[in-house]
């Protein structure tokens, strides 16, 4: 496992001083970023060799969002890698060491040459410990697309969507979904299907739809897609309305 300690900073924070979930995910981005690095099989180590890894999908499950200035711990580590697959697991606690977000995420190496899925080598994999993964409830990677979904306006990709592998960074994706939730609204689960990427200039066109429980959550589904209908990338958000905050 790796991890780092932090202190929630004020501009990581949103109208109500808590933790976006942006910026929960930049921590756990970052996280296993650092790992990867200070392993040796970092950025420099997969540009030389003309590989990625990219995200094929995100899982968060939220129990809180923690406060500006409250200490906090984030971890990671791998739990399994399968043919050109690798499957691993984030973390943030609090100081007293209780779940503050666990997530589950599926990555994919691919040939930057080729953009073709490749097994990771014995140097890559021989790096990574694995180790038992979180306990948490797991939900599939596919997300269900409703017929019936309102379309919006259309988004055109500018240069600070992207990343250093120039093409619009994950987080981004989940950022343009947000827009969509109300004031107020309390995430408490998390997931997002990555089907291909948008690069600079790119038109994205959100479709999105509500749906109410029995148990009083909410889900909004924002499918991200190009003008042909092609999908970039889905989100789905489960959570409640905060109404004592919303006045």
């Amino acid at each position: 496992m790796y991890s780092f300690g932090s202190r929630i900073r004020y501009s990581e924070t949103d109208s109500d001083g808590r933790l976006t979930l942006l910026s929960l995910m930049d921590y756990f981005q970052d996280c296993s970023t650092f790992q990867s690095e200070d392993l040796g099989v970092g950025l420099s180590f997969l540009r030389e060799r003309k590989m990625v890894w990219v995200l094929s999908s995100w899982q968060i499950a939220i129990e809180r969002l923690p406060e500006m200035g409250e200490r906090v711990s984030v971890g990671t580590f791998p739990y399994d890698f399968k043919g050109c697959f690798g499957f691993r697991n984030f973390f943030m606690q609090d100081e007293a060491g209780s779940y503050i977000a666990k997530a589950n995420s599926l990555w994919t190496l691919l040939d930057t040459e080729t953009f073709k899925p490749k097994r990771p080598s014995e140097e890559i994999a021989q790096k990574y410990k694995l180790e038992e993964r979180l306990p948490m409830e797991y939900a599939g990677r596919k997300i269900a697309v409703p017929q019936d979904m309102e379309i919006k306006e259309s988004i055109v990709v500018k240069q600070h969507h992207l990343d250093t592998n120039h093409h619009v960074n994950n987080a981004q994706y989940v950022g343009m979904a947000m827009d969509y939730l109300p004031e107020h609204f309390s995430v408490t689960g998390m997931r997002a299907e990555y089907k291909k990427q948008a690069l600079l200039h790119d038109i994205l066109v959100p479709y999105v739809q509500v749906s109410k429980g029995e148990d009083g959550t909410v889900t909004y589904v924002v499918s991200l897609q190009d003008t042909q209908g092609g999908v970039y990338t889905n989100v789905e958000f489960e959570g409640r309305r905060n109404y004592a905050e919303a006045g």
